[in-house]
């Protein structure tokens, strides 16, 4: 019995698919991530908003601090999408005042999120309240299901 070895399948379909992951590692470590055809979501131009149903409506929170809603921001609705576009501007060159971190971001800011079924613009309301833009999209009424009665031949 000492010429017979344990078999770890594991193990060994680990030793082939090491040098695999190692392969596509490598080349995506070389691949800049702008060349990337997906969407990041880690992206700096995309506005954070948090959803939820409350009573039958939609509520939609974009945080959007430092905006005048006014002149900075823009809700549209097409082919079923609200979208959401936002800038803010530097009003003042800060050139030689010797920051250490400078992480608040200027410029255009935006989001495109699907409605319900059946919702048109003139349903949707909006409000702007300590740099957070709430969106409220009262949700159609759906009709019931109907039975159709099916005649034999």
């Amino acid at each position: 019995m000492a010429g017979l070895m344990r078999r770890e399948p594991r193990a060994e379909a680990g030793e082939y698919y090491s040098p695999i992951d190692r392969l596509f590692d490598q080349w995506a470590r070389m691949m800049p991530l702008a060349a990337l055809p997906f969407p990041r979501w880690d992206a700096e131009g995309l506005i954070r908003v948090e959803e939820f149903r409350e009573d039958g409506t939609l509520v939609v929170r974009a945080d959007l601090p430092g905006i005048d809603p006014e002149k900075d921001v823009e809700l549209t609705v097409s082919d079923g999408m609200l979208h959401i576009e936002a800038e803010r501007r530097e009003e003042e060159k800060k050139e030689g005042k010797g920051y250490l971190r400078q992480e608040l971001r200027y410029g255009s800011f935006s989001r495109s999120l699907p409605l319900p079924e059946g919702v048109t613009e003139s349903d949707i309301k909006a409000t702007y309240k300590a740099g957070t833009l709430e969106i409220r999209i009262p949700e159609p009424k759906q009709e019931p299901a109907k039975k159709i009665p099916i005649a034999k031949s």
